[in-house]
């Protein structure tokens, strides 16, 4: 008997999925929109607080990296056990723990207090992202999975179009309020809500299928029988930490993440030494990128899923968005052309992300899929720790910011050649 093509996935029981991603969809975005603010908004307050404490821009790069140190020692334990003990706890747990600590961030009065702040978010935080796109596994067949990603993942991008404005908004309008700096404020207000979303994650979000109450007993039926027939690696850890193609996929993931987070932490700067003065107009401009980012991401994946392919939709992104970071670095000084060519950047590695997480979330299968997906992110955020770091160092030692961003350009070509390289194969039998 063989399993159903991607085009009948799509249009049999297209009622049910609708009820489902209405259900999770939505408070996952929220979470993660959330989740990715508190971990860039630094960005923001580096205009700022680098006076303040003393930040120069080597510490602030190492700074803006240590956070991925923190998250890369606990994310393969945090989602080992999210099988164990579900979503919605580990969900739950992650939110709260991280929200109280972003907001801590407004009590940092030296580079060394900035360090540990940084590094205890990364610990708390570590395992939502890839906790996340696993437990998208448990609901979506295959055919359905890229524009899921791609909505879902949508919310950093989001957060970038909600956040640039309002972050500056409330560095500029809360600055002095009963005596504290602008960045404080930021801190703590975009801080608070990520805890009281863990409570509200807790109380709303079913683990699986068959604990959703919301669903009836042939809905459930009709989409545990459609996620059997998802193909797939049936593997322990053992095997998947052994299997060679994870690495392929986890080399082409650390490139585009070098290229994400490049632009993550430094497009203020990059917008800064472009010619934008004034705070406010900066954090519309830096909404821009991510605003283009968001419909790319989902037209892309879409096309994906209907084609039934992954590697070019990914690989040929990375590919441009190379390009046109190459273009943003050597006209830094121009406003519109810099403009224009890091928000094409933007948009092509936000896409080449998107549709990069539908590649491991075929090829594993079973609850070991969630350890070899923190594998391949743990490998893939040191890009996340390297990038920021690097381009700080290399920014403070030559004193050019055009130069620091092309080692990133570099990483991009060679993600490409990874992402390419990640042939589907047959898949072994299950054990």
């Amino acid at each position: 008997m063989h399993a159903p093509s991607p085009t009948a996935l799509i249009g049999d029981h297209a009622g049910v999925y609708r009820k489902i991603s209405w259900r999770i969809l939505p408070l996952l975005m929220l979470c993660y929109l959330f989740a990715y603010l508190d971990r860039v908004n630094i960005s923001f307050a580096k205009l700022q607080m680098q006076a303040d404490i003393g930040l120069g821009d080597a510490a602030f790069g190492l700074g803006a990296g240590i956070f991925f140190l923190g998250y890369m020692v606990f994310e393969i334990p945090s989602n080992l056990l999210l099988p164990r003990i579900g979503a919605r706890k580990t969900l739950s747990r992650i939110m709260v723990l991280w929200g109280l600590t972003s907001a801590a961030m407004m009590f940092t009065r030296d580079v060394t207090m900035f360090y540990v702040l940084r590094f205890l978010l990364g610990v708390f935080e570590a395992g939502f992202a890839p906790g996340m796109v696993y437990y998208l596994t448990l609901w979506y067949p295959q055919a359905r999975l890229a524009r899921v990603m791609a909505i879902v993942m949508a919310a950093a991008p989001i957060s970038g179009i909600v956040g640039a404005p309002l972050s500056t908004w409330l560095m500029t309008s809360l600055a002095g309020a009963h005596g504290l700096a602008g960045w404080q404020w930021m801190f703590l207000i975009e801080g608070v809500p990520c805890a009281l979303l863990g409570i509200v994650v807790y109380c709303c979000l079913a683990d699986n299928v068959a604990s959703a109450k919301w669903l009836d007993a042939s809905e459930k039926a009709m989409v545990s029988a459609e996620l059997g027939s998802r193909r797939g690696k049936h593997h322990g850890f053992r095997q998947v930490s052994a299997d060679p193609r994870i690495y392929v996929m986890a080399l082409g993931y650390f490139c585009v993440i070098c290229g994400i987070y490049a632009i993550s932490f430094w497009l203020p700067t990059i917008l800064k030494a472009s010619g934008v003065a004034d705070l406010m107009t900066l954090g519309f401009y830096s909404a821009v990128p991510y605003l283009v980012a968001v419909v790319a991401m989902y037209v892309v994946a879409r096309r994906s899923d209907a084609r039934g392919e992954r590697r070019w939709h990914s690989a040929i992104p990375a590919l441009l968005g190379a390009v046109a970071l190459a273009v943003s670095a050597l006209s830094i000084g121009n406003l519109y052309v810099s403009l224009i060519s890091i928000t094409l950047a933007t948009a092509l590695i936000w896409t080449a992300y998107t549709v990069f997480w539908a590649m491991p979330s075929e090829y594993l299968k079973g609850e070991a899929a969630a350890g070899g997906i923190a594998l391949i992110n743990s490998i893939g955020l040191i890009g996340g720790f390297l990038s920021p770091t690097l381009i700080g160092w290399v920014k403070g030692a030559t004193g050019s910011l055009s130069l620091s961003l092309a080692p990133m350009v570099v990483l991009l070509v060679c993600g490409a050649a990874a992402l390419l390289a990640n042939k589907p194969g047959r898949a072994a039998a299950t054990v």
